[in-house]
């Protein structure tokens, strides 16, 4: 799996968790099915914020990492249910006319890794993890 963050934003601080720690600390958490409508995030700018556009170039970027998301591995949720891991098995899940998608919840949000550092700040080894 490539390195990857989830940033979320709360009031004036931007805070990211590193994916692979969350993956981590899921370990030991049953996962269970969520409907497809409950999450929100399917209907709001997901990848495409703080100016960037989704051009074709990079809407074609998102459909391959789609294409290549395997749904036998569950999304992460935190503790409001929230997207924290699995945007793209998500869209996969819905493209393949599913209802319900695998997904781990969070009995309490893990505290994040970072705070208010840019995306461009962060470490991000050159291989996949």
């Amino acid at each position: 799996m490539r390195k990857q963050y989830h940033f979320r934003t709360v009031g004036p601080d931007v805070l990211v968790w590193d994916a692979h720690r969350l993956i981590r600390l899921s370990k030991s958490i049953p996962p269970a099915p969520v409907d497809l409508r409950a999450i929100a995030e399917l209907d709001e700018n997901w990848w495409f914020r703080d100016g960037a556009l989704p051009t074709p170039r990079a809407l074609a970027a998102h459909m391959a990492l789609v294409a290549q998301a395997d749904l036998a591995f569950p999304i992460l949720l935190c503790a409001e249910g929230r997207v924290m891991d699995g945007m793209h098995r998500l869209v996969k899940a819905l493209l393949d006319g599913k209802t319900q998608i695998s997904a781990i919840r969070f009995a309490v949000t893990p505290t994040p890794d970072f705070i208010n550092v840019a995306a461009e700040d962060l470490p991000y080894p050159d291989e996949d993890i």
